[in-house]
């Protein structure tokens, strides 16, 4: 009978304790969130009156920029995508990216939406199959900088060259900044298509993988081995974050009819991921260690008595293959896309 009381009288007011703490944590948080936004606001418009080449920015972008990555790393960060590390990490990427362009940040979201969701997908057949699997794919600050750390890179080059704010891609109009965005959805797209690569192929693959170095088959999980099913995935990947850079084109750039054609960073992005993942399989294949442990009966990256070597060296870890896959991609695309582009 005490209890009933007890609990009635915590919910005289209609709203739990629990609901009226985290409706007050939000509250603390959008306030202190707001106050932020308008420090760097009356920041940026002080150092413009200082710097005549300099443009304040608007306290809504300000805003937008801070609120939304936050809330976006809160809410991995409770779904178990992000370690501690990992959100920080994200936050700060996502900061970077949104302030510079929102076409920036719908091609981040889509990235990180789409993965994270492909991550806890057939999870159970991927435990059989990954030695180092985690339940709901954690992803700490060295996985976020090397998927996430060329874009951030080339954001804050774009801001330098042309400030924030959302442009079209033209090189006759602006050829360093059209590079420059060009690169990074090269790098966003890249990571996606190794990322819904290695997801969806082992899932929905009816055939084992081929070796890409040799095209002989390879237990599943091999670093290096590809199938039909996991190409097609990394093309569809690029071209999610190609169809998330167009729309935000469609929806934020006020003169996108005067200049270039833009459609074609849709194909760019299928083009990167299906890029990006060769290049980390062939990477993989050469500079990664594969090896079968019979002692459980899964490929694993490590030397040991009961592991059978497979292909490659131990020199690079996962990490680096997709970072340095990332980087080529960033570097060698744009240029091959500059000559495409239809004027």
């Amino acid at each position: 009978m005490q209890r009933s009381v007890h609990k009635m009288s915590n919910e005289a007011g209609g709203i739990p304790i629990k609901d009226t703490l985290k409706m007050m944590s939000d509250m603390i948080l959008l306030c202190a969130t707001l106050a932020l936004s308008l420090f760097f606001w009356v920041l940026s418009l002080t150092l413009s009156v200082y710097s005549g080449s300099l443009q304040p920015v608007s306290p809504w972008r300000w805003l937008f920029s801070i609120l939304v990555p936050l809330v976006l790393t809160i809410r991995a960060r409770k779904r178990r995508s992000l370690d501690h590390s990992g959100a920080l990490g994200a936050l700060f990427v996502g900061f970077v990216l949104t302030m510079a362009n929102l076409s920036f940040f719908s091609s981040l979201l889509a990235f990180f939406i789409t993965s994270s969701k492909l991550t806890r997908w057939g999870a159970a057949k991927k435990k059989k199959i990954d030695a180092d699997y985690k339940e709901g794919g954690q992803r700490n600050w060295v996985q976020v900088f090397c998927n996430g750390g060329i874009p951030t890179q080339l954001a804050l080059l774009y801001m330098i060259e042309v400030g924030p704010g959302e442009m079209p891609i033209d090189f006759a109009q602006q050829y360093t900044a059209s590079w420059m965005c060009l690169s990074l959805l090269g790098a966003l797209a890249c990571s996606a298509g190794d990322t819904w690569a290695s997801e969806v192929g082992p899932v929905l693959s009816p055939s084992r993988p081929r070796l890409i170095t040799t095209w002989e088959e390879v237990p599943e999980g091999t670093n290096g081995g590809v199938t039909h099913v996991g190409l097609a995935a990394s093309f569809v990947g690029g071209l999610a974050v190609g169809v998330a850079y167009l729309a935000s084109q469609v929806l934020f750039v006020s003169n996108l009819q005067q200049g270039a054609p833009q459609w074609p960073v849709v194909l760019y992005g299928g083009a990167a991921g299906l890029l990006g993942s060769l290049l980390d399989s062939l990477l993989g294949a050469s500079m990664q260690y594969s090896g079968f442990d019979s002692r459980i009966g899964k490929v694993v990256s490590y030397e040991s008595p009961t592991t059978h070597w497979i292909c490659g060296k131990p020199i690079l870890d996962n990490n680096a293959v997709n970072l340095f896959s990332s980087v080529l991609v960033a570097l060698v695309l744009p240029g091959m896309a500059w000559g495409l582009w239809p004027h």
